[in-house]
């Protein structure tokens, strides 16, 4: 059986995702660890910030500075941002061309697939290495659409400048919370993306994170706005290699869907286990729009995850399917918000937890219902799977009703994994460790088959792995 789990994970290659690059002073730029204005400063300067996002970089490092950390999920202590470095680079610029990106970090992507992927089933791709885009582009044909899909920083002095000010950081302001206003701070690299009225992208935007860089964060910002009657599948692919310091990731993302707009985002999170996850993503739909949430999230030591949708449009629609693995000393705190202000809104949360080898996974939501929202409907369904006797799983949920006039349900279910599904694969000559994986799997399905075919494999990879005790 050894042998036969050694071939399962070879299979597999685990090697694609927990592998890391020398950081030499001569090809990269690292500011110095800790957070003061000296250090806002600089980074503002290297972006060649306009003046409103200088002055906003520094009103959110005030705000940072007189927030208080949270103290309701996992515990965070091992995060000391006076060890943090904010900001890496390469010092080569952002490249339009694959060929030109330099060689080490294109083989960090090539490893990754990224590139593959681009040719065969996207529509665009950036890439992030560290805190900076080092490869854009978009294909002619979806440019020619009037798509623009671009890394922030240059959108922020083109045609689009003012649309950009309009909406940073304004669905998520740095009054939210601590990480929110330590983001406004040191943001750096994220994509921009903006679809014309009534246009559909008939295949997926990408954008790729890799945080190379020990004790460091990446402060990604994506803004994507879905004009009216426009359609986007926008896909998010995140990974690190594994250090025995603490990392931070403290992105945020924001989401407009325009009137009978779409947006579908599926991300697939795989961090290493030294990560702290504090990630924070939010949507607003208007009136017949729909968004919808596909999320994967695996590795980092602590997560804080919840997108957020507002359902600010009469009859707009929100759907969110997801699932959590926490393996051996993790603690993945995640779920799904929706706040229902339109009349006829309808909300979907189809969550899903796994937890093994002591992992602690909890799911924490929160729906709520507004006095104007008439004939809401909201869903709420979480299953969690415990796959031995040390591990936890945790169901927090909060609703908020203030009209009479909802239909509202919500279903949760803890428990363990069946001993008697497990002799019956085994009676019918299927390991044990292959019959484990087969249930884990199945319990995974609804999320997967939402995915493209290439992401459901790596999720279903990525749950291999976990099984395995391999990452």
């Amino acid at each position: 059986m050894a042998e036969e789990m050694k071939k399962q994970v070879v299979e597999i290659d685990q090697s694609i995702y927990d592998f890391k690059d020398e950081e030499s002073e001569d090809l990269f730029y690292r500011e110095q660890e800790g957070l003061t204005k000296e250090v806002v400063e600089r980074v503002s300067q290297e972006k060649n910030d306009p003046q409103w996002m200088h002055d906003f970089r520094l009103k959110c490092l005030e705000i940072y500075h007189n927030t208080e950390m949270p103290d309701w999920g996992p515990s965070i202590e091992g995060l000391d941002m006076d060890r943090i470095s904010t900001y890496v680079r390469s010092k080569e610029e952002m490249k339009s061309s694959w060929d030109e990106v330099p060689e080490d970090i294109k083989n960090t992507f090539e490893k990754l697939g990224i590139p593959k992927a681009e040719r065969e089933s996207l529509a665009g791709v950036g890439a992030q290495y560290d805190s900076e885009l080092v490869y854009h582009n978009v294909k002619d044909e979806v440019a020619a659409q009037g798509v623009v899909y671009s890394d922030l920083e240059s959108a922020m002095h083109g045609e689009y400048a003012d649309m950009i000010k309009e909406h940073f950081m304004k669905l998520v302001p740095p009054t939210d919370h601590k990480f929110a206003a330590l983001h406004g701070a040191v943001w750096s690299g994220g994509s921009f993306v903006y679809v014309p009225k009534g246009v559909k992208v008939e295949i997926p935007l990408q954008s790729y994170f890799r945080l190379n860089a020990k004790g460091a964060g990446q402060f990604e910002h994506t803004l994507i706005i879905v004009d009216e009657g426009a359609d986007l599948h926008f896909i998010e692919g995140c990974s690190a290699p594994k250090y025995n310091v603490a990392n931070l990731h403290a992105g945020c993302v924001e989401l407009y869907v325009g009137k009978n707009a779409r947006l579908r985002y599926s991300t697939i999170e795989n961090w290493s286990k030294n990560m702290y996850n504090l990630n924070t993503k939010r949507a607003v739909v208007e009136e017949n729009g729909i968004m919808e949430w596909v999320s994967g999230s695996f590795g980092s030591h602590t997560s804080f995850l919840y997108p957020t949708t507002l359902l600010k449009g009469d009859y707009s629609k929100m759907e969110y399917t997801g699932i959590t693995f926490s393996g051996k000393g993790q603690n993945l705190d995640t779920g799904a918000k929706v706040i229902h202000t339109g009349v006829g809104t309808t909300s979907v949360i189809n969550a899903k937890s796994i937890s093994k080898d002591g992992g602690n996974g909890t799911y924490r939501s929160a729906v709520v219902i507004g006095p104007k929202a008439k004939k809401a409907k909201a869903s709420v369904s979480c299953d969690s799977l415990m796959l031995d006797s040390i591990s936890r799983s945790d169901t927090i949920p909060g609703m908020d009703i203030r009209t009479n006039d909802a239909d509202i349900g919500h279903e949760a279910k803890i428990g363990r994994i069946s001993d008697e599904a497990i002799f019956y694969l085994m009676s019918r000559g299927i390991k044990e460790e292959d019959a484990k994986s087969m249930i884990v799997s199945g319990f995974a399905n609804p999320v997967s088959k939402e995915l493209p075919l290439e992401y459901a494999v790596e999720m279903n990879n990525l749950i291999k792995l976990e099984m395995n005790g391999n990452m």
